[in-house]
């Protein structure tokens, strides 16, 4: 599955800790668009979707969240507890953001601008981008009715 927990390089003297992040560095990307979620109620799940083309990487800059991930065959439930890592999601997987604290702070960058054309809004559609790219071997490790989910 295309995504990985990037650990971040911590400087700490007696004045504090700072993480620097540099897109095409730290960053496996040029950064082009960064937003944040905050005041998510542990109830809500956000996410429910893919994208074509973009990539993203996702902090807890704050509180905590939990990411669930799936590229149509393999699952992951991914904590970030952790504001020194983040979470790398490339193209095609599918992400669902649950379990927020209420302090939660969640930081996104964004390796291109927001595009209403490459999102998956639609589980079933997913699938069958995937099954149709020859993404990975869908036929033999998904219930071919998406009930995997």
């Amino acid at each position: 599955m295309n995504i990985r927990l990037l650990d971040f390089d911590v400087k700490e003297d007696e004045r504090g800790s700072l993480i620097a992040l540099e897109g095409t560095k730290e960053i496996p990307f040029e950064i082009r668009r960064i937003y944040y979620i905050f005041g998510a109620s542990d109830q809500v799940r956000r996410g429910d979707h893919a994208h074509k083309e973009l990539q993203q990487i996702l902090i807890a800059l704050a509180g905590s969240c939990t990411v669930s991930v799936t590229d149509g065959c393999t699952k992951e439930e991914i904590p970030l507890p952790s504001r020194t890592q983040g979470l790398f999601i490339g193209r095609m997987v599918w992400r669902e953001l649950h379990d927020f604290s209420p302090d939660c702070v969640l930081l996104v960058l964004a390796s291109d601008y927001y595009n209403k054309n490459d999102y998956i809004s639609s589980y079933e559609d997913f699938l069958k981008m995937v099954e149709k790219r020859g993404d990975h071997h869908q036929q033999t490790c998904c219930d071919p009715n998406g009930s995997d989910r």
